[in-house]
């Protein structure tokens, strides 16, 4: 029986054994205790033998808002990390308290995402200090592109060449091996051919040719890159968002994507966090359906966030059909996340509008439905295979076009309701900078990225051309109330990620009570209809958002939102 600490709780195994029950479960009886300590010190633990904290420490409160946003969304006239810093301290510091950085390393393609050197700021960005710098105001989530590395990076370059420590790095198979289940996220060849010092080798590229996958079954793979999440935390990373997680392992003959062993890589991160860095927090992005991308929460023992996939499109859904019953149905049954760990909802990034993960809440003439809108909206939209057959993956356009563009009377009161939904739910609330920004679709991005539908939405701001705090067009009105009402959320206990929440669907409204303990309750309403809704409420209430106070009912113009206190 195992001996019992102070407090009841069975004693917290040393590091090294729970390291070496993790490395048992991805490689068998290849592990041993030599391993173990290994991948410890390759994390930065000096003593493998340190016991396990039993305690959680509080890692997120209703004062936090994150911001998404590239290194050089923002330009000014010196290095973008520095435009980005002066636009956070002179605009966001009430609104906004982490600001997740997308992927700032040197790259080749996909705006970040297929990285040459993992332990380097591109210089066109900026420093490692530029990124210090930016730490004295927020929190910072990094990028670990888990997945795959540039065709570029000395990694790519040692594997062609067969030389050490590349040669093993990298992930291939052959063309004759059984990959007809695999689940792909681009409809592009799985296999790409590479001539090799050692022969023609079939590379395994899950995203592009120009994205090697790397072989995570490679401990020498592994050793590198903890030592990569070593330096991020030594450099101020708060929040670790792990990219494409789910496609990490890869065996011919099954789906390569949520294996067991990518689970317990995350189990494995979240040991060593434990006692590395036990305020670093570890966020999944895995774009797949609601029930799958729960199970990366594991036992309260995987991640500590997970990407809120499935609210986007059934948010929007709501509010372009005028109704609010998929939306509470969804979120209603919805599993409440494990202790410790809770939600990162948001609307769009920097990956589009995905639309995989209403499956089985929308149908699929209701997903059609809103590709072709889409479309009419001068959008595009990506696609996903599964045995060969084609089907939408995402939604790629920016907001206000999505939403009648500035023609439309309610456009900004839909993209204001839907940012609101966000701010008001159960987890940790996040903004896309160019949704903050008031972005139309940008053409000129996507031709200049060579036609990159992603791009659309992906576009840079001059410092001078930020909406203006005092501003009175459509831009400004957008940026100013999400600034606003993201800073009036931090003021309020009832929107801590923890605080309980009910959902109710009043014919159109959504109404959403966030009820914590020793503090008064918000009852939320959001009218998604496009004609006013009057609701009975139970007694006198203040609306937070106007200022307006009332008894027993109020009445909610099309569009808009009220939290009642």
């Amino acid at each position: 029986m195992a001996a019992l600490d102070f407090a009841g709780m069975p004693a917290p195994l040393p590091l090294v054994d729970r390291v070496l029950d993790h490395l048992r479960v991805i490689w068998g009886d290849d592990a041993d205790d030599a391993l173990a300590r290994r991948i410890i010190a390759a994390m930065g633990i000096g003593d493998a033998d340190a016991s396990i904290p039993l305690e959680r420490p509080e890692r997120w409160t209703e004062r936090d808002v994150a911001l998404i946003t590239y290194g050089d969304s923002v330009l000014g006239d010196g290095r973008p990390l520095e435009a980005l810093a002066e636009l956070v301290r002179t605009r966001l510091t009430e609104a906004i308290s982490v600001v997740h950085v997308l992927p700032f390393c040197p790259y080749s393609s996909d705006r970040g995402f297929s990285v040459i050197d993992y332990s380097a700021v591109d210089p066109d960005l900026g420093t490692w200090d530029d990124i210090t710098d930016l730490g004295e105001h927020v929190t910072l989530m990094f990028d670990l592109v888990i997945n795959h590395i540039s065709a570029q990076s000395d990694w790519f370059q040692q594997f062609l060449a067969d030389e050490e420590p590349g040669r093993r790095y990298i992930k291939t198979a052959s063309p004759n091996d059984d990959l007809s289940d695999v689940v792909r996220p681009r409809s592009l060849p799985l296999l790409t051919p590479f001539e090799t010092a050692s022969g023609l080798q079939h590379v395994w590229t899950t995203f592009s040719e120009d994205q090697v996958d790397l072989d995570w079954s490679s401990p020498d793979l592994v050793c590198a890159m903890l030592e990569v999440i070593d330096l991020y935390v030594r450099n101020g990373a708060r929040f670790l968002r792990l990219d494409a997680i789910g496609y990490v392992w890869k065996v011919p003959g099954t789906t390569s994507i949520h294996l067991p062993e990518t689970h317990e890589f995350i189990k494995l991160f979240h040991t060593l966090l434990a006692v590395r860095a036990p305020h670093v927090s570890i966020i999944t992005e895995t774009n797949v359906p609601d029930r799958e991308n729960r199970s990366y929460f594991g036992d309260s023992d995987e991640a500590h966030l997970i990407y809120n996939f499935s609210l986007p499109p059934l948010a929007i859904d709501g509010v372009l059909n005028g109704r609010a019953d998929r939306l509470v149905d969804w979120l209603a049954s919805a599993p409440a996340p494990p202790p410790g760990t809770t939600l990162f909802n948001f609307l769009a990034s920097h990956d589009g509008i995905g639309v995989r993960p209403a499956e089985g809440f929308l149908t699929d003439e209701e997903i059609a439905g809103l590709v072709d809108l889409a479309h009419q909206q001068g959008g595009m939209h990506g696609t996903y295979s599964r045995k060969g057959v084609d089907k939408p993956y995402e939604l790629n356009i920016s907001f206000p076009d999505l939403f009648g563009g500035v023609d439309d009377p309610h456009m900004v009161d839909r993209i204001l309701l839907l940012h609101t939904i966000v701010l008001s739910l159960a987890g940790l609330p996040a903004i896309y900078m160019n949704s903050l920004l008031a972005t139309v679709n940008d053409y000129a991005q996507v031709e200049a990225d060579g036609g990159i539908r992603r791009s659309i939405n992906r576009g840079r701001v001059h410092l001078d051309d930020v909406p203006a705090a005092d501003g009175d067009d459509w831009r400004s009105r957008i940026m100013n109330g999400l600034i606003e009402r993201a800073a009036l959320r931090r003021a309020h206990t009832a929107f801590h990620p923890d605080s309980p929440q009910t959902l109710r669907d009043l014919d159109g409204v959504l109404a959403i009570d966030r009820i914590p303990q020793g503090a008064s309750a918000v009852s939320v309403l959001c009218n998604m209809t496009n004609t006013p809704r009057t609701v009975v409420h139970d007694g006198p209430w203040t609306d937070l958002l106007s200022g307006e106070s009332g008894t027993d009912e109020i009445t909610l113009q099309p569009y808009a939102a009220a939290w009642l206190q």
